[in-house]
C-alpha cells in the first residue's frame, strides 16, 4: 500500500513552525508562491508566540 503525501501547504506550514521554533528569521522563508508563503509564515508566527509562551523546551 502506497503511502499518502500530506498536502504542499500543510507540509509548508509545519516547516515555517519549525523554522520558527528553530529561532530563525521570517525573511528565511524558502517560498515564492502566495499561498504557500502564507502558510510557511502563518506557521512561523505561531512558532514565535509558542516561544515567546515558553511552550518550547530550547
Amino acid at each position: 500500500m502506497k503511502r499518502q503525501k500530506r498536502d504542499k501547504l500543510s507540509r509548508a506550514h509545519a516547516k515555517g513552525y519549525q523554522a520558527g521554533i528553530a529561532g530563525r528569521s521570517k525573511e528565511n522563508c524558502p517560498f515564492q508562491a502566495n499561498q504557500p508563503r502564507s502558510q510557511w509564515l502563518g506557521g512561523w508566527r505561531e512558532a514565535i508566540e509558542d516561544r515567546n509562551l515558553g511552550l518550547s523546551n530550547r
